[in-house]
């Protein structure tokens, strides 16, 4: 491919091949959101040469998730809070959420113009709407990142952990230490992918591994507490001699209350996500046996670490390896 020119950034940048002679050779006179937008433009297109130091305005870094009242996405935002603070007081990461289910203001969020971005990080569904929109401002050089789910599968960074493996090492543990063999039964949330790649270990382990126990059903909570506690009490009483439950998402506290109500749910195994205060308390008195927490922390850090080197506000490549997620059982805690 040939180099980049002037007018490859230039249309990348949205300006005029004059705004970026003037930026890139250091003559001043622009504005800075314009600079911020050619330099940007520039190192996407890796541009062959040294390029000038960013100006000193504020360089904005949006991240737009989703379900503020999830304890995930709490821990979520607020590792974004706390990595920002120990960063350039001139990066500003701004954190805002979305309603999950209205793909089209997310989409309208996503493609934004009213501020400059120097870079966009989404824990946010997948749509058409969404994936297009994504898909538009990569094309226009802002560097994505895409935490926890893919928004797009064709554009953007992924941050996140191996679902896949994920979904199979629930597996295991309920094939190799439920109380009993029997029935297994899953739940989950259709509208992502990484729910549907951790059914899809989770009922890989069981077709490669067969044994006493099986995966029989599984049940579409929406990550809704009234929902998923209505899924799995019609899972007890359609499984008399249930063996093993797994919550590819959230509402576990909806799960746990369930296991607790019926006369028969301290004898389900359960493996679920996320170590939060009610999923601690029930691994303590046993209604849970073991948490896969995917560590939304490191999530978070990673995420920001490869929107600072996009941008070339560091020089060190982030890894690239999946996020490593963590086992959890009452005797670690």
């Amino acid at each position: 491919m040939s180099k980049p020119n002037y007018g490859d950034i230039a249309r990348h940048a949205g300006v005029g091949t004059a705004t970026v002679e003037r930026v890139l050779n250091g003559r001043g006179g622009v504005r800075p959101e314009l600079v911020e937008k050619v330099l940007l433009a520039a190192r996407a297109l890796n541009y062959p040469r040294k390029l000038p130091e960013a100006h000193r305005g504020l360089l904005r870094i949006e991240v737009l998730m989703v379900r503020p009242e999830t304890t995930f996405y709490q821990r979520l935002s607020k590792a974004f809070e706390r990595i920002a603070a120990t960063l350039d007081p001139l990066v500003v990461v701004h954190r805002s959420f979305a309603e999950e289910m209205k793909p089209e203001e997310i989409a309208r969020r996503i493609v934004s113009t009213d501020v400059a971005r120097a870079g966009l990080i989404l824990a946010v569904p997948t749509s058409p709407v969404i994936s297009a929109a994504v898909e538009k401002v990569d094309a226009q050089g802002l560097p994505v990142v895409h935490v926890v789910t893919r928004a797009s599968e064709r554009v953007g960074e992924f941050v996140g952990i191996d679902n896949h493996a994920v979904g199979r090492t629930a597996a295991l543990f309920i094939s190799r230490m439920a109380r009993r063999t029997g029935p297994v039964v899953a739940i989950c949330h259709p509208v992502y992918q990484v729910h549907r790649d951790r059914i899809r270990g989770f009922s890989d382990y069981f077709r490669e591994n067969p044994g006493g126990s099986s995966f029989e059903w599984l049940g579409f909570g929406r990550d809704e507490g009234r929902v998923s506690a209505d899924r799995l009490w019609s899972a007890l009483e359609m499984y008399p001699d249930l063996a093993g439950l797994y919550n590819a998402g959230g509402a576990n506290s909806a799960l746990i209350d369930v296991l607790c109500r019926h006369p028969r749910g301290r004898d389900v195994f359960f493996v679920g996500h996320e170590l939060t205060e009610n999923t601690r308390a029930a691994l303590r008195d046993g209604t849970m046996d073991v948490v896969l927490d995917q560590a939304p922390e490191a999530q978070a850090r990673r995420a920001l670490d490869l929107i600072l080197y996009r941008t070339g506000l560091t020089d060190i490549e982030p890894d690239q390896a999946p996020i490593r997620f963590i086992t959890i059982t009452k005797e670690g805690l």
